[in-house]
């Protein structure tokens, strides 16, 4: 049976390394970056080598009217989506207090509002088939409003057997993490008991691992960190 899954934040990074792990010809991809055409054109390229039917979407996934209109994209060319994977995320270097309202606004919108925003569009449809899963990628630096939403929407969706569950990640080996020098890098693996940071091969497994976890397996924020924290 054909799956469609839709992958946020897929043209680096654990997004892009999850769209190759889900490549094969039992799924259909639908790859969505904000502005990253080269980025996304390379995954869409390897998913299509790799056997599985790809779409590449660029869209601003913090604005919903953008995620209207992916979505009917997307159903125009695979159909309604069975597995939701909310990775889109930005970070914010520097101190709170240095920061202006815009710049925490944007934080707030693409790293939590982009989750709301593509679950309410694609949840009609999970409900009406009776079956769906999302899975929001979290992080071990706070238990935020992405855990609590996982939380309080499985509760909600679970009697639709629909499965939502978070995956909190540790210090990952990504882009995201690039602005580290080799000296608060190494600093950092010293802090970690597995004594490094994770691939983002390794992220990717865990991600296909809870997509593919038995119905029962829902409300869960699963931490993947190596024993940090």
């Amino acid at each position: 049976m054909l799956r469609t899954i839709l992958i946020t934040g897929a043209s680096s990074g654990i997004g892009a390394a999850t769209a190759i792990a889900f490549a094969n010809p039992n799924n259909r991809l639908i790859l969505v970056s904000r502005k990253n055409r080269e980025g996304l054109k390379k995954i869409e390229d390897e998913g299509r080598e790799r056997g599985a039917e790809v779409l590449s979407i660029l869209a601003d996934v913090s604005d919903y009217e953008s995620c209207k209109s992916l979505l009917t994209e997307a159903n125009e060319h695979f159909g309604p989506i069975d597995l939701l994977i909310n990775n889109a995320g930005i970070s914010h270097i520097g101190l709170f207090q240095d920061m202006t309202p815009d710049e925490w606004q944007r934080v707030m919108n693409v790293n939590i509002g982009s989750v709301m925003n593509l679950c309410h569009l694609v949840i009609p449809s999970m409900v009406h088939r009776h079956h769906g899963r999302i899975i929001n990628i979290s992080s071990v630096w706070g238990n935020g409003a992405i855990n609590s939403f996982t939380k309080a929407l499985a509760k909600e969706l679970a009697p639709s057997n629909i499965q939502v569950n978070a995956i909190a990640f540790g210090a990952i080996e990504t882009p995201m993490n690039a602005w580290l020098s080799k000296e608060e890098a190494d600093a950092l693996a010293d802090e970690i008991p597995s004594g490094r940071e994770g691939t983002k091969e390794e992220a990717a497994q865990m991600i296909c691992m809870v997509a593919d976890a038995p119905d029962y397996l829902t409300g869960q924020i699963l931490t993947m960190d190596g024993g940090w924290i």
